[in-house]
């Protein structure tokens, strides 16, 4: 989904215009330029943002890729997930009732949508990790 760098969490207007001095304007085009370690590690020094921070936003870029998501990242991130690998390790139950306890019945996604998201996560989870961690259910 194109948004502007703004709509990410923790950018500053600093790396916005240096990102948009570098032709990145939009999510997507920040995911596509920092989804390989390689990439981040070139634009980290055209831009001087550092590559750890450089994928902190891949992150972001990519849970913005599920379709029906972007409503609920705020909650999504309050409950730990920043990552399709977290993402990826959730129990789609579990995840759902945690999104009804914080939003309600009426205002949370169906169980159908939860599971969905967990199934995007493995396919379009396209950037390169620096370090190998096992993923970590951040819900109980």
């Amino acid at each position: 989904m194109y948004r502007t760098l703004e709509y990410l969490q923790g950018i500053s207007d600093d790396d916005v215009r240096r990102l948009r001095s570098r032709g990145i304007h939009h999510t997507n085009a920040l995911l596509h330029r920092t989804s390989l370690g390689i990439d981040r590690g070139r634009l980290s020094k055209r831009t001087g943002i550092s590559a750890e921070r450089l994928l902190e936003f891949a992150h972001q870029c990519t849970l913005l890729e599920i379709s029906g998501m972007d409503r609920f990242l705020p909650i999504i991130r309050r409950l730990g997930i920043n990552s399709m690998r977290d993402m990826r390790a959730q129990d789609a139950r579990d995840l759902h009732a945690k999104l009804v306890e914080a939003v309600g019945l009426a205002g949370a996604p169906s169980l159908s949508d939860v599971e969905y998201w967990i199934s995007q996560a493995t396919a379009l989870d396209i950037v390169e990790e620096p370090a190998t961690a096992p993923p970590r259910s951040v819900i109980s």
